[in-house]
């Protein structure tokens, strides 16, 4: 018998080499039903895993990200095999599980239409229907080739040569088609109740742009229809909402052939970026920030001593000056440690939180380029933190503080998530115990749940990572908390401790909005480009019916400047009906209609956005009550 520790704590002792599936039926015949996947010890495997030996046991359903990964990727592969079911020479490349779905990418003599999508959804359903069992087998090295040759699958062939020797290679079966894959999935192809493919794109083989350009198939599945539905619906709403094309409306900001991945901004969109940068400046002096600003570019040395040429030298942009190698900063924290070297240091000092609102550049491939989304060049609030072991929980709790402040402004709820130290990491495991025990400890202190991402730490240490979920249900990673015992370590930092000797001070690293760009782009599509008032870039617009309303207009327009607030005027010859419909669509707040009598009472009418007509009040009136809502930052 062997001993198997539940999620809940409570110990069962099992026959060994039962089935993971079996299991969940013990515990119950509703759980069995809904599993997906497990988690053996941390690790994530399939149902049909054998136990041999004392484990903790989580039993995964579509509820856990990993179950839905693993559903997800079975949808893969049943993607695959419809498609050489009805197209039997297309060649398969890869096709992981992603975060919304799958996708799945082909070699073909042919291109892909919509009409064929059709089509393989249809053999998709078959597959389904048909309830094949996925039988996971492994192979020596030279069969593994050998069976990938017999099927011409030359892109499985140049994945397992460039296996590293010892790696174990498995595949998954499941009725007449075979995949190379390291899994896990579910235990037949009857679990992926509902699937959509949703859109073809190119994908360069392996990501590089020097490779052969494949077709890719994206698509998502769900346990139930009702979920796949929801989620449709959310896609149309997101394509209303997509910032891209908002930008563009609203004019925002551009992005030209002259420079993909590097966004320009309009004056209007400057001012939603100067409002969202003055309000985060604002907030960091009340809270003991100190703001710096480092350079662009810096020695080619600095980011040896600092790791970064190690883990990211792929992502980064080089240049020479004088005979010297220059890196251009994908990350803002090695110029930050240079600031704190530029002075001897005194626990008294400590914490020293110091702010930066500082541009990085990082290469993204052409096809990852989204938007404000995903760029390669953007703004990263940063701030790094100095202190003290004994100061870690209070300053992590105060970083937590903040960014709640900063989410509730705008309306978003989010869930945290605590990543712990992942393979490719630097530093000794007490430091990585000391560091993760840290952020858990604060997050315990103030009651905040969170869920635990195992091995998903930044090299240098483990994170607290801020998701958040806006109006139609999707997630964006934003904030961010990281805890560093390896930088102070590399760079040589120090303070003076009360004892008069030199200490070796904690640094944390923490962003807000994480890049700037990109959380413009998330409050477009929050707003669907409706934004509260006290950061529209234009607040009120202010329109005439005739000429003879002009004088007027004019004054009023003078008035509204003076107290700060962002007006347009329109006083081209069109029907009111016409300007008001404009501005509608330009989502300015509020309209100020000038017509004779709001003239002869020295009045305005007044028309909301949300709202609709709320009739004519006095200028004052309406002064009073907007500079209110953009004081109290109403949503």
């Amino acid at each position: 018998m062997i001993k198997i520790t539940l999620k809940d704590g409570k110990v069962m002792e099992i026959e060994e080499g039962i089935k993971i599936s079996d299991i969940a039926m013990k515990i119950s015949p509703a759980l069995y039903k809904k599993a997906l996947a497990a988690k053996i010890d941390g690790e994530t495997v399939d149902l049909m895993t054998e136990l041999h030996k004392d484990s903790s046991l989580e039993i995964l359903t579509f509820e856990d990200e990993m179950g839905k990964w693993a559903l997800r990727h079975t949808g893969a592969h049943i993607l695959a095999q419809a498609v050489k079911r009805l197209y039997p020479e297309v060649k398969l490349a890869i096709g992981p599980a992603i975060d919304t779905g799958f996708y799945y990418d082909f070699e073909a003599d042919f291109t892909f239409t919509p009409e064929m999508l059709e089509k393989i959804e249809a053999e998709i359903k078959k597959i389904i229907k048909e309830n094949h069992k996925l039988e996971r087998f492994e192979l020596p090295r030279e069969e593994a080739i050998n069976l990938m040759k017999e099927k011409n699958e030359d892109y499985k062939v140049e994945l397992i040569e460039d296996l590293p020797e010892g790696e174990v290679i498995s595949f998954y079966k499941q009725g007449d088609f075979t995949d190379l894959c390291a899994g896990p999935h579910v235990p037949s192809t009857g679990k992926v109740k509902s699937v959509k493919l949703l859109s073809l794109a190119g994908a360069y083989w392996r990501g590089d742009e020097n490779n052969k350009m494949l077709q890719r198939i994206y698509g998502t599945a769900f346990t139930k229809k009702s979920e796949l539905d929801e989620y449709l619906n959310m896609l149309e709403e997101a394509k209303k909402r997509d910032h891209r094309k908002l930008g563009k409306e609203l004019d925002l900001f551009s992005i030209h052939e002259e420079g993909p991945g590097f966004p320009f901004f309009h004056p209007k969109g400057m001012i939603v970026r100067n409002i969202l940068e003055n309000f985060w400046r604002e907030e960091h002096t009340k809270a003991g920030y100190q703001e710096i600003r480092t350079p662009l570019i810096l020695n080619e040395e600095l980011w040896h001593q600092s790791g970064h040429w190690d883990h990211y030298k792929e992502n980064m942009y080089f240049t020479n000056i004088d005979d010297s190698d220059y890196a251009i900063k994908p990350m803002n924290c090695p110029g930050g440690i240079l600031v704190y070297k530029n002075s001897m240091h005194s626990y008294r000092d400590l914490p020293l939180r110091l702010s930066e609102l500082g541009i990085v550049h990082r290469h993204e491939l052409s096809g990852a380029l989204h938007g404000l989304m995903r760029v390669r060049c953007f703004t990263q609030d940063d701030a790094h933190l100095y202190m003290t072991k004994e100061q870690i929980k209070e300053e992590i709790v105060g970083i937590i503080k903040l960014i709640d402040k900063f989410y509730k402004l705008f309306g978003f709820e989010y869930f945290v998530e605590l990543s712990t130290r992942p393979e490719d990491s630097m530093g000794s495991d007490e430091d990585w115990e000391i560091a993760t025990n840290g952020l858990r400890e604060a997050l315990d202190s103030i009651g905040k749940e969170y869920r635990v991402n195992e091995g998903d730490g930044a090299f240098y240490g483990p994170k607290i990572d801020f998701h958040l979920k806006d109006c139609i249900g999707r997630t964006w990673q934003c904030g961010t908390i990281q805890l560093d015992f390896q930088m102070p370590e590399r760079f040589d930092l120090s303070y003076i401790g009360g004892d008069g000797e030199k200490h070796r001070p904690v640094m944390v690293h923490r962003t807000i909005y994480g890049s700037v760009e990109r959380f413009i782009g998330i409050l477009i599509e929050q707003y669907a480009g409706a934004f509260p008032t006290w950061l529209a870039p234009v607040q009120v617009k202010l329109m005439n019916i005739t000429d003879s309303q002009y004088d007027y207009l004019k004054k009023v327009e003078e008035a509204l400047k003076e107290n700060n607030i962002r007006v347009e005027i329109d006083t081209r010859n069109e029907k009111i009906g016409y300007k008001i419909r404009e501005a509608q669509l330009q989502k300015v707040p509020y309209m100020l209609i000038l017509g004779d009598k709001e003239v002869e009472a020295g009045k305005v009418a007044v028309r909301s956005r949300k709202d609709g007509d709320l009739g004519a009040i006095s200028l004052e009136e309406f002064i009073e009550k907007i500079k209110n809502e953009i004081k109290n930052k109403t949503n």
